[in-house]
């Protein structure tokens, strides 16, 4: 494996400034071609079909992970939200759970985990709560802006 960074919920890759980037492996549960309201093409095309809650990687496979799960719980079937982020189950709380679990399992001791998370339905002091791993630093209020990036640090072995 040459990559060195991992995505495991890419979706669109909508915030990459490369989204062809060599260093990463772009990874998704689904692969999906939309159409947009207004006509332009959002498509969902990862290198790896996978799951962020039981990933196919060994331990400490990668030095950075940017873990952007699906954040709503609900929206309209036919929606372009629920096409551009996906949506969260009814086992959010231990989905969510067993994705930081596995985020932290391929990452390399020290390792670096960027956690992205859009506040419009559940608050992140609620996804927080679901991994005993301490953030570095990130927004710590949605109040002008709901998104927000936080970033840990993996244990030295």
């Amino acid at each position: 494996m040459d990559a060195i960074i991992l995505d495991p919920c890419c979706g669109g890759r909508s915030f990459w400034f490369d989204q062809a980037d060599q260093r990463a492996l772009f990874g998704d549960i689904r692969s999906e071609e939309h159409t947009l309201c207004d006509g332009r093409a959002f498509n969902i095309t990862p290198d790896l079909n996978m799951d962020f809650r039981a990933m196919p990687f060994p331990n400490e496979s990668f030095r950075l992970v940017v873990f952007d799960p699906p954040h709503l719980r609900r929206a309209g079937s036919e929606s372009w939200l629920r096409a551009k982020y996906g949506i969260l189950g009814d086992d959010w709380r231990d989905d969510l759970r067993r994705g930081f679990a596995e985020c932290f399992r391929v990452l390399k001791p020290e390792g670096i985990l960027i956690f992205k998370w859009a506040e419009v339905q559940i608050p992140v002091s609620q996804i927080l709560a679901l991994t005993d791993s301490k953030p570095l630093f990130g927004h710590k209020y949605g109040r002008r802006n709901g998104t927000h990036w936080i970033a840990f640090m993996r244990e030295a072995a």
